[in-house]
C-alpha cells in the first residue's frame, strides 16, 4: 500500500513538472521566435505582438485539446467503427449488431402465427404475440435503465429541494447540509461496499450483520435476501445513487433558493399565503430552471451508471443496466461489435440531454 501511494505521488509530481516545463518552454520559444527590438519598424513590432497574442492561448489549450482528442473524440469514432464489425473487429457486418439488439423493424408489429396461420395468443396478456424483437437481455437492461431514469433523478431532486428548504430554517442547518453532502465525497464503488452491509443477509437464527435485516428481525420478521428479490433489488440499488446525488441537488438548489427576493416571500405572507403555497407557488417556479438543470445532470449520470450495479450484483437477478451489459459483451464475452453497439446506444441517449444543458448554459450566459 505504501509503495503504491509513493508511486502515485511520484507520478503526480512528474506530471506537474512536465506541464510546468512545457508551459515555460513553449512560452520562451514563442517569445524568442517573435522577439522585437528597437531597430524594427513599428509595423513589424505590432505584427509580431499580434501573432504572439493569437498563438499564446493555443499553447495553454494544446494539452487539453490533445487529451480530449485522444481520450474522447477518437474513442467515439473507434467505437462507432467497431459497432459495424464482427466480434473481433475484422469483418464488416453493417447494422447486424444493432439488429441483434433491437430486432428487425419489419417484424416489430407483425403477429406470431402457428402452423395453421392463426395468431399465437400470449396467455399472460391475452393479446397476440409479436415476432422476435431483439435480444431479451438488452431490452431488460434498457427497461431497467428507464426505471433508473424515472426514479433516481426525481427522488434526488425532490429530496435535495426539501432538505435545502428545511435546513435553512433551523440553527443546525449547516451541519445537516454537511452530513447530506458527505456521500458525494465517496466513490460509487465505496458507496456500494457500504450498502452491501446494509443489505447483507445471513440465515435465520444467526446474528444479522445487515442493518436492514437486523431491523426486520428485531420486529419479529424473517431475514430476506434483499438483492435477490426481483424488481425490489433494482430499487434498492437506486437508493444508493439517490443517497449520493441528493447532496449535489441540495447544494445547487440551496444556492438558487438564496437568490429568491425575500420581499416576494414577505409580501406573500402578508397576503395570507401559508408555507405550502409559498413553496409551490413562489419558490419552486422561481428556481424551475435550476431544478431542470439538476434533474438533467443527474439523468446523465444515471444513463452511465455502472459501478454500483457491478459492485453490488454484477447484473444478476435482473438488475443489469446497459453499461453493465456493454462491459459484459466487450470484456467478458469478447464481442467488441455488440459491446460497441450498446455503447453507441448509451451515447445517443445521453446526447439530447447534454445538448439541452449546453444550450441552456449559453442562453444563461447571454442573459447576463
Amino acid at each position: 500500500m505504501l509503495d503504491q501511494a509513493l508511486y502515485a505521488v511520484l507520478i503526480v509530481a512528474i506530471a506537474v513538472l512536465a506541464f510546468v516545463a512545457y508551459y515555460w518552454g513553449a512560452n520562451w520559444i514563442l517569445d524568442r521566435s517573435l522577439a522585437t527590438n528597437a531597430t524594427m519598424s513599428h509595423e513589424t513590432i505590432t505584427r509580431r505582438d499580434r501573432r504572439r497574442s493569437r498563438i499564446r492561448p493555443w499553447i495553454f489549450l494544446a494539452p487539453a485539446l490533445i487529451f480530449a482528442t485522444v481520450y474522447l473524440v477518437y474513442p467515439v469514432f473507434e467505437t462507432l467503427r467497431l459497432s459495424l464489425f464482427d466480434r473481433l473487429g475484422q469483418n464488416f457486418v453493417g447494422l447486424d449488431n444493432y439488429q441483434w439488439a433491437f430486432g428487425n423493424p419489419a417484424d416489430w408489429f407483425r403477429s406470431a402465427v402457428d402452423a395453421t396461420g392463426a395468431p399465437i395468443i400470449d396467455p399472460a396478456t391475452g393479446l397476440p404475440m409479436t415476432l422476435y424483437k431483439g435480444d431479451p437481455t438488452f431490452w431488460r437492461s434498457a427497461l431497467n435503465n428507464v426505471a433508473w431514469l424515472i426514479i433516481v433523478p426525481s427522488l434526488s431532486t425532490a429530496f435535495g429541494l426539501v432538505i435545502a428548504v428545511l435546513a435553512d430554517r433551523v440553527w443546525w442547518g449547516s451541519v445537516a447540509k454537511t452530513l447530506v453532502f458527505m456521500p458525494m465525497a465517496i466513490s460509487f464503488v465505496g458507496a456500494a461496499v457500504i450498502w452491501r452491509f446494509v443489505y447483507a443477509y445471513r440465515d435465520a437464527g444467526t446474528e444479522q450483520i445487515g442493518l436492514l435485516n437486523a431491523i426486520v428481525v428485531a420486529f419479529g420478521g424473517e431475514p430476506q435476501v434483499w438483492l435477490g428479490i426481483p424488481w425490489l433489488n433494482s430499487f434498492l440499488l437506486m437508493i444508493i445513487l439517490v443517497w449520493i446525488q441528493t447532496g449535489f441537488a441540495m447544494v445547487i438548489l440551496s444556492a438558487a433558493l438564496r437568490g429568491i427576493p425575500q420581499e416576494t416571500i414577505e409580501a406573500a405572507r402578508i397576503d395570507g399565503a401559508n408555507e405550502r403555497q409559498i413553496f409551490f407557488g413562489i419558490m419552486v417556479p422561481q428556481i424551475a430552471g435550476t431544478v431542470l438543470v439538476v434533474w438533467t445532470t443527474i439523468t446523465i449520470i444515471v444513463l452511465k451508471v455502472f459501478d454500483i450495479v457491478y459492485a453490488m450484483t454484477n447484473g444478476e437477478n435482473n438488475t443489469q443496466v446497459l453499461a453493465n451489459l456493454m462491459y459484459r459483451w466487450t470484456f467478458i464475452s469478447g464481442d467488441s461489435g455488440k459491446g460497441s453497439a450498446i455503447a453507441i446506444v448509451i451515447m445517443i441517449a445521453v446526447l439530447p440531454i447534454m445538448i439541452w444543458n449546453i444550450r441552456r448554459a449559453r442562453a444563461a450566459e447571454g442573459a447576463l
